[in-house]
């Protein structure tokens, strides 16, 4: 659950931070020779918030670029895969979808201290909220359209067409990622059992609704990962790669769709919103969108497909239940997301036992 750029796209940033400088001259003469266009003189800002992969502005007088790099310092095996965002976006820009461009990937440690990609800046709207109150109320059915029309368009790339075959392990996906999450509830013991976690444990891989799909997907497809036109409902480009991979695309739009209800102070949602009043659309009928876009009748099962996205959720909110007990998360949001963990395990059994 990360955001790649704070809460203004355009103006989310900061000098940059203590410990995350680098040789900004050895990084415009490489940008000379890898980024079609560039001139200098380039300033370097950071952007805010505490993605994982640090995240700079560059800026030059004929335009912006973005930097990704991974984190200094010693890195666990596969963790701040920048080389893995920079090749998915890549693959989706050949499938016309909105992605930022990605002018080029540096695995060269010596240019800037780290991996690292640059693409280009897209500058729009960023919202953070999902009952859109800064947009009209007569126009936020097209928002959620879009956002529609988006994730569904995602999950029919053809990903082996793009390049992106061997992005991920295709099949199985929900029995990998079940055992993945359970292993990791079970083994942190510091954090302690739920009794909802224990009977998800038992009732997940026992109802995994029949049927393999393949698709690309985002992992965090939320609202506040996209770049909205400046006053169009239009996507601009989805942000924040790091989860993406190859894996049920039901999965993904259901996690989505969680939004519907997600309790607002936990992460932005719509649970206990009256949507009539809102003029946004019913889940019921955001989820008929998305299935008349990919050519489903229906979506059997959609409560597992929830419960298992909560349950995911929910897992990750333990292990940083367990971090904030060993001191290990000193931040007030962890504090916060572990003092949330109950309620959210309780909302995915809620879902299983509809």
């Amino acid at each position: 659950m990360s955001n790649d750029i704070g809460q203004d796209a355009n103006s989310g940033t900061t000098p940059v931070r203590e410990g995350f400088g680098f040789d900004e001259a050895a990084l415009a003469r490489w940008m000379s020779e890898h980024v079609p266009g560039f001139t200098g003189p380039m300033a370097v800002e950071q952007f805010k918030g505490g993605q994982s992969n640090p995240t700079y502005k560059l800026v030059t007088p004929g335009k912006a670029y973005v930097l990704r790099r991974k984190p200094p310092g010693q890195l666990l095996k596969g963790a701040h895969a920048v080389e893995r965002e920079a090749q998915v976006l890549t693959g989706l820009a050949k499938a016309d979808f909105p992605v930022a461009h990605v002018h080029a990937l540096c695995t060269d440690d010596a240019v800037i201290g780290t991996w690292f990609y640059v693409m280009d800046m897209v500058e729009g709207r960023v919202f953070w909220d999902a009952a859109l109150p800064e947009v009209p109320r007569d126009e936020r059915p097209a928002y959620y359209d879009a956002m529609n029309a988006t994730i569904a368009a995602l999950h029919s790339v053809d990903y082996q067409a793009v390049g992106l075959g061997e992005y991920g392990k295709p099949g199985n996906y929900f029995e990998r990622q079940i055992a993945r999450w359970t292993r990791q509830y079970l083994d942190d013991a510091e954090a302690g059992r739920d009794e909802h976690m224990d009977r998800l444990i038992e009732w997940l891989p026992a109802n995994i609704p029949p049927g393999e799909e393949t698709s690309i997907v985002h992992g965090d497809f939320r609202i506040d990962n996209m770049i909205f036109h400046p006053t169009e409902p239009r996507v601009l480009a989805v942000l924040d790669w790091e989860l993406s991979t190859l894996g049920h695309p039901l999965a993904d739009f259901a996690y989505h769709a969680m939004m519907y209800q997600m309790p607002p102070h936990i992460v932005a949602g719509l649970a206990g919103a009256d949507l009539t009043a809102l003029n946004l659309p019913s889940e019921e009928d955001y989820i008929a969108a998305y299935c008349a876009r990919t050519g489903r009748g229906s979506i059997p099962g959609w409560r597992f497909y929830t419960a298992f996205n909560f349950f995911r959720l929910a897992a990750i909110f333990h292990g940083i239940k367990g971090r904030v007990i060993r001191g290990t998360a000193a931040s007030a949001r962890a504090a916060e997301r572990a003092r949330v963990f109950p309620e959210l395990a309780r909302i995915a059994w809620a879902q299983a036992a509809a």
